[in-house]
């Protein structure tokens, strides 16, 4: 993917904050791909923006905007170099042996209707992997949207959709949280108009005005935009970005903080590993209703744990968020790593429980299942 230059004036929180490149692996200099840092190393200097101290004004939707041509300076940890791949290929496994894929049959998958809601209802319905159908403020906005059945270099999916296409509601706006292909799908968002309302990184708005949308807003981290009353907030996360070659971390990556007009909040971290940003984000969105955070994809931890939050860790970020309650996500539909396909589930559940949380407050819900916001 090409970085595109606009006219207009770079945006204050991106000129503001160094966008240096993290230390290199001396191995390989040039190594620019895999994911998670690999190497015990410390992590680059602190290159980004702090939350400001207040909320930020909404910026205009469909803004034009000049980005740095890099964020790697954002990478909260190196990206691995020559022997990270090398370790990898002597020890490491992508997929779960026949052992761990015999549960498929038992991951849960209940589809049903869309709940009905109202303007002042708050209701989510996991459609698999980071894709929600998430109802707030009267708008129905879809996160992380793949329907496929397959994406580029998994197996086809294990679960099915949890929602068909043909029973959605009218989509009024998409969130996207990084450019990898499990979470941004060009054959799903090709079925959306055009003139649907896209929020997405910093840097990564030409890949969707080439495909001819018309109404799309890049964010940095702890920007926001306004549509029709709702708010959404662009939020850090511990990860990174790449679609090609050539492209690693020319955009950005993180969450989205979803507010309703009476306050009501949802936050979805997209794909993430543990770390500081978690508290960050609790203190400047207070009082967080539903968190949907990632607990899959995480073995081997050497390998991934930069990069995707195992589930006790993602009972801590849901504790260091100060949210109320958390709806499991990232797992269940892609084989993206080694663990077995239901262990992500069972260790959630075990993590809550010993970490003394009310079990009514993890929405451990199946595929197609929806849950209301009281």
């Amino acid at each position: 993917m090409t970085q595109q230059s606009e006219s207009t004036p770079t945006s204050s929180a991106a000129s503001s904050s160094p966008v240096s490149a993290p230390p290199e692996d001396t191995d390989d200099p040039a190594s620019s791909a895999g994911p998670g840092a690999l190497d015990p190393r410390p992590a680059p200097p602190f290159a980004v923006p702090l939350p400001p101290p207040e909320p930020a004004e909404p910026r205009p939707l469909g803004e034009r905007r000049r980005w740095p041509a890099s964020f790697a300076g954002r990478l909260t940890t190196p990206l691995p170099g020559l022997r990270a791949f090398a370790r990898f290929a002597r020890e490491g496994s992508v997929r779960p042996g026949p052992e761990g894929l015999v549960d498929i049959p038992r991951l849960p998958y209940e589809p049903g209707p869309l709940p009905r809601v109202d303007a002042r209802t708050v209701a989510v319905t996991w459609v698999g992997h980071a894709s929600w159908v998430v109802r707030i403020g009267g708008l129905t906005v879809l996160t992380d949207p793949v329907w496929s059945r397959r994406i580029l270099g998994t197996p086809a999916r294990i679960t099915p959709v949890g929602v068909a296409w043909d029973a959605l509601p009218r989509v009024d706006a998409v969130v996207i949280s990084h450019n990898h292909y499990d979470h941004l799908d060009g054959p799903t968002l090709r079925r959306l108009p055009c003139n649907t309302p896209v929020f997405v990184p910093a840097g990564l708005g030409g890949w969707f005005r080439r495909r001819r949308f018309t109404r799309v807003t890049e964010l940095d981290w702890w920007e926001a935009a306004e549509l029709d009353g709702v708010r959404f907030d662009f939020v850090p996360a511990h990860h990174w970005s790449k679609r090609t070659l050539t492209d690693t971390c020319r955009s950005l990556w993180g969450g989205w903080v979803l507010t309703a007009p009476d306050g009501k909040r949802v936050y979805f971290a997209g794909d993430t590993g543990y770390g500081h940003w978690f508290s960050l984000i609790g203190r400047r969105h207070p009082g967080i209703d539903l968190a949907l955070l990632p607990i899959g994809a995480y073995d081997p931890r050497w390998w991934l744990s930069d990069v995707h939050c195992d589930p006790e860790e993602a009972v801590r970020a849901f504790q260091d968020l100060g949210a109320r309650r958390m709806a499991p996500m990232h797992w269940a539909t892609f084989v993206l790593s080694a663990e077995p396909v239901l262990e992500p589930l069972t260790r959630v559940r075990t993590a809550w429980e010993a970490a003394g949380l009310p079990r009514e407050n993890l929405w451990d819900l199946p595929i197609g299942a929806s849950r209301l916001l009281g």
